[in-house]
């Protein structure tokens, strides 16, 4: 019988094998046809053990059956339910339709798959070793199941569109000619993407993806010594979450939920560079424990990335770039053990709107921090952790900050500018501090008291004159402007004449800089 005899009445075509026969019957049926043997080690799908022409169907069967099978018998929804199959030649279902539902689990096959341009209400590959999986703008109505399975070429899902969840947990992808493990650019999923610990051997590329709950890459494995990113996804857009965090071991309960104390786990991990710059997330960015193994040219990379929470609380970094350059958040968790080294964090124009410390990270470590994100001096880190500060009711710390990024601009200025930014630190510092200008002026008129109360003072004019108060005198000297009527009334002689003119010019000094330090003040409120 010729292919299309007698398929309307499920009659079976006469070169049918035996194995593609039963394949045939299970279809109409809707069962699951199982050609494993029992032993685990002949069925694994990734090992050595030869499958014979008893456990082979065709790949061009399997797609008579899919694009254009018999109908099902009566009762039965026709499904293609295959378990421990070898599949010979090309699965080409290339821009076709294919109703009914998909589930392969265990199986082989001997060369890609292609699904481009094809549409699917739902199909599962489980455990299966494929050499590569080219689907190109395939279209699901429900999900997309690869979970545990083995590709040794890559896959494509380039504008992609999955009904509901995409499922890549424990898949091992190895990279195809152009370098790429996964390539996902414009891909566009309804629900959850999901790849715990997912191996990835090549870049995993999400280009302008748009993910409509959760992706979730805990436990997952990125691995590019090729090329420069073993991530790379900007524009990256995900409704809720992104988790690059640990997964739990041994239990498929532990899905998708992160994994409580005690748990036996596997961080996320990247051996190369990571790309989110311009990613959109509804939720978080959550990096707990994360690891990342740089090279001194790549990067992780956030850059204009807007989140409500950042949770950076990842292993530092050894080598490489962090990249913040641009990003909104509105809450920052963070540890101080996980920021990189100084001239390796980069944050110019970093926005964010509060600090969630987890450990201890004092001000002198957040201001080590900032530092490490300025080689060369900028204010707007300063000003952007003051502001913050502030907000939180840290006025002091606020100052602090403020302080220290007057100290670092100093480092900026030409000599006698920096001479005269030490004078107003020591003074006032630069403001902040302005109590200590009361404590200059009492030092200085308990100092001048002292001494000028030993100096002869013959008066000026012998016919009236003031009472003599060395404390007035010190005093008239000290403040600028102000006239107490001591000045000019005494005649100072010799050195006591030089230490008047040296009173005289640490008055201005100090009026000058607690001028400039309130200057300051009031334009930064």
């Amino acid at each position: 019988m010729t292919e299309g005899t007698g398929i309307l009445t499920g009659d079976l075509p006469d070169d049918l094998t035996a194995a593609e026969a039963g394949m045939w019957q299970a279809f109409r049926n809707g069962s699951v046809y199982d050609l494993s043997s029992g032993d685990a080690a002949v069925d694994d799908p990734h090992g050595g053990h030869p499958w014979g022409p008893e456990r082979t169907v065709r790949a061009r069967i399997v797609c008579w059956l899919l694009l254009d099978g018999p109908p099902a018998l009566a009762g039965r929804v026709s499904s293609l339910k295959l378990t421990g199959v070898r599949i010979a030649g090309t699965l080409d279902l290339a821009g076709g339709t294919v109703t009914p539902y998909v589930e392969l689990r265990g199986c082989r096959f001997d060369e890609e798959v292609r699904l481009p341009e094809a549409r699917f209400t739902t199909v599962r590959l489980v455990d299966c070793a494929l050499p590569r999986l080219e689907a190109a703008r395939v279209h699901t109505e429900g999900d997309l199941h690869l979970p545990r399975c083995r590709v040794q070429n890559g896959v494509r899902l380039t504008d992609a569109h999955i009904g509901t969840d995409l499922l890549l947990n424990q898949a091992i992808v190895y990279r195809d000619r152009s370098g790429r493990s996964i390539a996902a650019d414009g891909m566009t999923v309804g629900q959850d993407l999901q790849a715990e610990m997912l191996e990835s051997h090549g870049e995993l590329s999400l280009r302008g993806a748009q993910i409509g709950v959760s992706l979730s890459l805990r436990g997952a494995r990125l691995a590019n010594p090729y090329s420069r990113y073993a991530l790379n996804a900007p524009q990256l857009t995900v409704e809720r979450t992104l988790y690059l965090t640990p997964a739990g071991v041994g239990s498929p309960l532990l899905s998708g939920t992160t994994p409580a104390r005690g748990t036996r786990i596997q961080r996320f991990a990247s051996r190369g560079g990571v790309r989110l710059d311009d990613g959109r997330f509804g939720d978080a960015v959550d990096l707990e424990r994360a690891r990342f193994d740089l090279t001194d040219d790549q990067e992780l990379s956030l850059r204009r990335v807007q989140t409500p929470e950042l949770r950076f609380l990842g292993d530092k970094p050894q080598r490489g770039r962090v990249v913040l350059s641009g990003a909104r958040i509105v809450n920052l968790v963070d540890r101080a053990t996980s920021w990189p080294d100084a001239g390796r964090l980069h944050m110019a124009g970093f926005a964010y709107e509060n600090l969630v410390p987890q450990g201890p990270f004092p001000l002198t470590r957040r201001l080590d921090w900032v530092a490490a994100a300025t080689a060369e001096y900028a204010p707007e880190p300063y000003e952007r952790l003051a502001a913050v500060l502030r907000s939180a009711g840290e006025d002091e710390d606020a100052r602090e900050t403020l302080l220290a990024k007057q100290r670092r601009r100093r480092e900026t200025l030409p000599p006698a500018a920096k001479v005269w930014g030490f004078v107003q630190d020591w003074t006032v510092a630069y403001g902040y501090r302005p109590g200590r200008a009361a404590v200059w002026m009492a030092v200085l008129w308990a100092a001048g008291t002292l001494a000028f109360a030993h100096a002869a003072h013959p008066p000026e004019n012998h016919d009236g004159h003031p009472y003599w108060s060395p404390a007035l005198f010190t005093l008239d000297v000290l403040l600028p402007v102000i006239d107490l009527g001591q000045v000019g009334e005494w005649q100072l002689r010799g050195g006591w004449q030089w230490l008047e003119a040296v009173m005289v010019l640490l008055g201005w000094i100090l009026a000058t800089t607690v001028a400039a330090g309130a200057t300051r003040l009031l334009r930064r409120n």
